[in-house]
């Protein structure tokens, strides 16, 4: 990766406009020019950057960073602002920019294997890039994009090396572009199409995301799920999905381990593993997809 691009230069980095999907996964790329140019203003800015100098950066054509202005980078002034409160996450990233490892051959990998699962999968170009410290990643019908400043967090519960962990949740993403989603904004549908991405991306990278939840949910299996059962038909996700890490006390994203072990039990109950495969990516009824899964809240452990 370049570190000494000149400012001036930015402009040419600017990848197309409109991303194409490959019908071969040998044909996917993984683009880090986004990252080359947020490093390029940072540099320059002596690491304070000003929203009138991230303006090129939030202005470039890049499907990647165009995916990631809505509800979470915004606008140069926000960065600006998220880098002014939290220099030390940018300073990290920074560093771990550097150590992006075998990401590139650990996903083609993975997408070999998808392809293997799914003949049906397209797979979109990953735009690996710099967001404002709120989303690891996401997807859309062009793209996947990866906030490496959050996958970089010094603090991060999960010790393996980047590559193991990008590699897992550009899986997870690629999921995500693939998949119709359960309808509805419920916490059951929500944690459905999480863990439905978790339980197939585990296929393709052998891990899941939130691997520190196996030990931090140990032995109150019965308690989470019984909690899960009661919210599960609300919209209230702010104790399910998307609230942080939290601590081994209070887990946070809870809806993607229940999700997951939903997705799991469902699977296992197929006959046809290549059918069900599909039918996961294809799945619509939350509802529905629960009781066909017999998932049941776990039952408390006797005295």
């Amino acid at each position: 990766m370049r570190w000494t691009l000149p400012l001036l230069a930015i402009a040419a980095l600017a990848a197309p406009a409109m991303a194409q999907r490959a019908a071969d996964p040998l044909g996917a790329a993984i683009e880090t020019s986004d990252v080359d140019a947020f490093f390029a203003i940072y540099d320059a800015a002596g690491g304070t950057p000003t929203a009138a100098d991230l303006q090129a950066y939030v202005a470039r054509t890049s499907p990647g960073v165009q995916g990631f202005i809505p509800d979470r980078i915004v606008s140069a002034e926000r960065l600006a602002g998220v880098i002014a409160r939290k220099p030390q996450i940018y300073a990290d990233a920074r560093a771990c920019a550097r150590r992006l490892g075998h990401v590139r051959e650990r996903v083609r990998a993975a997408f070999l294997a998808l392809e293997a699962l799914y003949p049906a999968a397209t797979f979109p170009q990953t735009y690996v890039l710099i967001g404002a410290d709120n989303s690891g990643g996401t997807a859309n019908d062009d793209a996947l994009m990866i906030g490496l400043e959050v996958m970089c967090r010094a603090d991060a519960p999960d010790s393996a090396p980047l590559d193991d962990r990008l590699t897992h949740i550009i899986a997870h993403e690629m999921l995500h572009s693939l998949q119709k989603g359960f309808a509805g904004e419920t916490v059951l549908a929500l944690s459905l199409s999480e863990g439905v991405a978790e339980f197939l991306a585990e296929m393709m990278s052998g891990r899941v995301s939130n691997i520190h939840l196996e030990a931090w949910t140990r032995g109150h299996e019965p308690e989470i799920e019984a909690r899960f059962a009661q919210a599960m038909n609300g919209t209230d996700h702010s104790q399910w999905l998307y609230n942080g890490v939290g601590t081994p006390e209070s887990p946070g994203d809870l809806g993607y381990w229940v999700g997951y072990r939903i997705a799991r039990a469902w699977y296992d109950r197929q006959p046809d593993k290549r059918r069900a495969i599909a039918d996961m990516l294809t799945a619509t009824d939350a509802p529905a997809f629960l009781a066909a899964s017999g998932w049941a809240p776990a039952a408390p452990a006797r005295p």
